[in-house]
């Protein structure tokens, strides 16, 4: 393991291969696995990936998954967060801990209504003007992940210089 996950960050069925790229730099930057669950829009060698994700990937805690049964088994002592336009609760209204699963959907469909309406209480959504249907995906993983991290108190414990410690 190249790193305790302070968070995990799911993608389900994720489409377009730099976006999968961004999130993996984020997570390599707060120390978070990245969870992918297939079907995947691109190959794992995808060079837009890798150009995206640019010598961080080889740093990532990153594992795929063929299921989002097979992924609910490996977390399962985890608590998830679903993140989606649709829902009522604001993530800024949510008290995240250590260990925490945030879902995010693919950047055409989002996550499925299925999903959703199973986990209403725990699913969250990032505000936005009415002119903009829904953030970038690579976007809103970082302000969530990055608010999740200063609420359980670990962005203090980021290197300020860069160092890989």
């Amino acid at each position: 393991m190249k790193y305790s996950p302070n968070l995990h960050v799911v993608l389900y069925e994720p489409e377009i291969p730099h976006n999968t790229g961004a999130v993996g730099r984020t997570c390599v930057a707060i120390a978070a696995k990245l969870w992918l669950v297939r079907p995947l829009g691109f190959q794992l060698d995808n060079r837009h990936l890798r150009r995206c994700g640019l010598d961080y990937w080889e740093h990532l805690e990153v594992e795929v998954v063929d299921t989002w049964a097979d992924l609910r088994t490996e977390l399962a002592k985890a608590r998830f967060w679903f993140f989606t336009k649709t829902a009522q609760q604001s993530y800024a209204e949510t008290q995240f801990a250590a260990g925490d699963v945030l879902v995010f959907g693919s950047e055409t469909q989002g996550l499925p209504r299925s999903l959703i309406e199973e986990n209403h209480e725990t699913s969250l959504r990032i505000p936005t003007r009415g002119a903009v249907r829904s953030l970038n995906l690579s976007s809103a993983v970082a302000v969530a992940s990055y608010e999740a991290m200063r609420q359980i108190g670990r962005l203090d414990g980021l290197p300020a210089n860069g160092s890989n410690s």
